[in-house]
């Protein structure tokens, strides 16, 4: 019986039990490459890859006794950070490095309960945890905690995945000791890894992005998201902005590699299935030379309008450049003054993304869209003209201008920045009759008419720039009626500098909303030493809506905007009147109650100025259209101009640098 059972054994089954013993797994994995770079608008690198000598660990199927060997010897040579490391995790370690003086933190009474399944594994293990104690923890060295915060990134990571374990600071006489040392450490390389590197320091730096560090790996938050995208959970990803935004385009094509194991685990070979590619590269809009000149004229006028503003409110301003034929944007600058919480050093910081992130209240800058809105619902007709006396309505204070300005028509009315005209063309638009000291009574759907003719220019909605969290403003409530003549000069809802450089593009283009864009196109990674690849996506301009106005409306605006600017009496003659480029545009001031960071939970809001300014250039065919918007810049009458000193020194900058002309510096 028994040899014929052995012969059935041998002869009918022997080849199925071979090829069982002889079976091989392929376990596929994916190697991280280099991001993609970032260049600006003339191929400038913003954003590269820093070469880094990194020190891997790639488990292939070592036992937790191999691994911890290995660790061992790794802490010996180099100098690893521990600051990582947690209290449980010493626990653990402490259990695996002193297996006997664990057991007998287990009484015999609860070994009888396992024995008799009452407790489980798990059970004994949180008893064990619970009775170490501070002295038991003690024992473990300097050496120990080292090798603890190796073997924690060892055991971290999937089989044949490489695994990061130091590549900060990694010293040239680490990285040859562990080259020589291969042999005595299964598992371990001595590779190049890499780094963001910012060409431009801080520069921009917060709209560029942030990616993760290799210990971070994949965001807690959006964890599910990558995994379902073959990301594994140390890659490096973009965590903000611009690395979030085009995560997908600079993360690159992953290097696969098939790793032959047999059914016992054990690694047979390596098959290298594709090369991998890194990230494509995104070519900005922005220009850094003028991005850079205008971060300086930013530093330089805040700090002096800080000096004379009367106020300890103003901290921060902001600056718009765009293409208003394109919606490229060529600057999107911002500073903003803190202070050191422990040293009290007042210093200045980058904030770029207050341009989209921050909304205020920005005045007289919105009038072109009032007097474009009174032409369309028929409330005026070019060459209406309004008595610029005050508005007196019943229990209400007086509503008038800076100071009366006459009988001005639409375009005086710009030029001028009169209130009252304002006030007049909200009232026809909302059905109603001006009567002194009566109670105004307006269509409710005045509100609905105003807010959807401003969003056609990009006020109070999304612009569509590709950046996330951007806010599109507060809007005030629809009640009292009388707001409304707030709303018409700018001085109700709120705006972000990026929808006022939407805004003045509208108008200067000729009545299209483009869709602002921070990358222009998208290229391949450079072969053979070349700079740039080819290009993989282009973004054509994209005109979101057309505000559907007659070319003889915007002809009287341009005119009053140009009047603003290049005539003597328009709001801001004094600074543009000499500028050789023709400029146009329009000031405003806003009174606003102050809500940034250095009120008081309790306390009452307190009343301060916003500036603002808008223009474009040349004026018959404008190739740029600037916003400025200079936040609680003073309390009381002490107006420093430093909305129009910015948006002076910065369109003198625009055209210098496009003409060749150096910039003077602080230094000089």
């Amino acid at each position: 019986m028994l040899v014929l059972r052995l012969g059935i054994v041998q002869i009918v089954h022997g080849e199925d039990y071979k090829r069982e013993i002889n079976r091989k797994e392929d376990v596929t994995v994916n190697n991280p490459v280099p991001r993609g770079k970032m260049l600006d608008r003339n191929h400038k690198v913003i954003v590269d890859n820093k070469p880094l000598n990194a020190i891997t660990y790639t488990n292939e199927g070592a036992s937790q006794k191999e691994m911890l060997q290995v660790a061992a010897k790794l802490a010996k040579i180099i100098d690893q950070k521990t600051d990582k490391v947690r209290e449980r995790d010493k626990k653990d370690f402490w259990i695996i490095k002193n297996p006997k003086e664990a057991k007998k933190l287990i009484t015999e009474k609860e070994m009888v309960l396992f024995e008799e399944k009452k407790l489980k594994n798990k059970d004994l293990y949180k008893l064990q945890l619970e009775r170490i104690t501070d002295k038991h923890l003690s024992e473990l060295s300097t050496q120990d905690i080292e090798e603890l915060a190796i073997f924690r990134i060892m055991n971290s990571g999937y089989k044949f995945t490489p695994q990061i374990i130091k590549n900060d600071n990694v010293s040239r006489e680490e990285f040859a000791i562990v080259n020589e040392n291969l042999e005595l450490l299964p598992g371990v390389n001595a590779t190049t890894d890499w780094d963001r590197e910012y060409n431009y320091e801080e520069t921009f730096k917060p709209v560029l992005g942030r990616v993760t560090t290799s210990s971070e790996g994949l965001p807690a938050e959006r964890i599910d998201y990558f995994m379902s995208r073959g990301y594994t959970r140390n890659d490096r990803v973009g965590k903000s902005y611009l690395e979030l935004e085009y995560e997908d385009i600079l993360q690159g094509k992953k290097e696969k590699v098939v790793n032959v194991t047999d059914k016992a685990g054990e690694l047979i070979e390596k098959e290298l299935v594709s090369e991998g590619q890194r990230g494509k590269d995104l070519i900005l809009s922005i220009d850094m030379d003028l991005q850079i000149a205008v971060e300086e004229i930013i530093a330089k006028e805040l700090w002096a309008a800080k000096s004379s503003s009367g106020t300890g409110l103003l901290d921060r301003a902001y600056v718009v450049l765009m293409d208003p034929k394109s919606g490229e944007v060529l600057t999107m600058a911002g500073k903003r003054i803190v202070k050191d919480k422990k040293t009290k050093e007042v210093y200045l910081e980058d904030d770029a993304l207050g341009n989209i992130l921050n909304t205020f209240n920005v005045g007289s800058v919105v009038k072109g869209a009032t007097v474009l809105t009174g032409y369309k619902t028929d409330a005026i007709y070019p060459g209406k003209e309004f008595d610029d006396r005050g508005l007196q309505f019943k229990d209400t204070p007086l509503k008038k201008s800076y100071s009366y300005l006459g009988t001005p028509n639409d375009i005086e009315a710009l030029k001028l920045s009169s209130n009252v005209y304002m006030f007049h063309t909200a009232i026809k638009i909302g059905n109603g009759v001006y009567r002194y000291n009566d109670t105004l009574n307006l269509d409710p759907l005045v509100w609905e008419k105003i807010r959807n003719s401003f969003a056609s220019f990009g006020l109070g909605i999304r612009t569509g720039i590709d950046l996330p969290n951007e806010q599109t403003g507060a809007k005030g409530a629809n009640q009292p009626i009388g707001k409304v003549l707030d709303l018409v000069i700018g001085q109700y809802d709120t705006y972000s500098t990026m929808q006022l450089a939407q805004y003045i593009s509208t108008i200067a283009n000729g009545g299209y909303r483009m869709q602002p864009r921070i990358v222009k196109e998208i290229r391949e990674p450079a072969m053979n030493g070349e700079q740039l690849g080819p290009v993989y996506i282009s973004f054509p301009p994209k005109v979101l809506n057309e505000i559907g106005m007659e070319q003889q409306w915007l002809d009287r605006v341009h005119t009053g905007f140009k009047k603003v600017m290049q005539e003597s009496g328009g709001t801001a003659y004094r600074y543009f009147g000499n500028a050789p480029y023709s400029p146009a545009g329009k000031t405003g001031t806003a009174e606003a109650f102050y809500d940034g960071p250095l009120r008081k939970k309790d306390e009452p809001l307190m009343q301060t100025m916003n500036l603002s300014l808008v223009g474009y250039a040349p004026s018959e065919n404008p190739e740029v259209a600037m916003a400025v918007m200079v936040p609680w810049a003073y309390q009381g009458n002490v107006d420093h101009g430093a909305n129009k000193k910015i948006g002076r020194a910065v369109m003198d900058a625009y055209f210098n640098l496009k003409n060749g002309v150096k910039q003077s510096t602080e230094e000089e």
